[in-house]
Parts: C-alpha cells; structure tokens; sequence
C-alpha cells in the first residue's frame, strides 16, 4: 500500500493539479488590480518548472517506441 503513496503515477497526478492550481492562480492574478508583478512571475516560473517536471516523468512511465 506504501508503494502506492509514492509511486511515479500519483507523482505525476499531483504535479498536474499542482500545475492546473497554479494556472488559475496565473489567471486570477493577472486581473488583479493592482497586478503584482513580482507574485505574476514567480508564479509563472514555477508553473514552468513544473511543466517540465510533468514532461520528464511522463517520459520515463512512457518511453518512446524504437523504431
């Protein structure tokens, strides 16, 4: 059951809601008056790590076909 908690699928699961949390985060701020440019960019920043966070750990549960 311990191996479930921590395998690379729900890793993944909980990076993706993180990333759709932080991206309404984005959203909402960027129509906050006043804008907080500070907040804005390193919430953007962050979202673009965990992009690529997602991205290498589909590609290690996925790997590509040989050809």
């Amino acid at each position: 059951m311990d191996l479930n908690l921590h395998s690379p699928a729900r890793r993944l699961i909980e990076l993706q809601i993180e990333h759709a949390d932080l991206d309404a985060l984005v959203d909402i701020s960027c129509h906050a008056i006043p804008i907080d440019e500070l907040l804005l960019r390193r919430l953007k920043k962050r979202r673009l790590s965990l992009r690529d966070q997602i991205h290498q750990l589909e590609l290690s549960l996925d790997p590509p076909e040989p050809a």
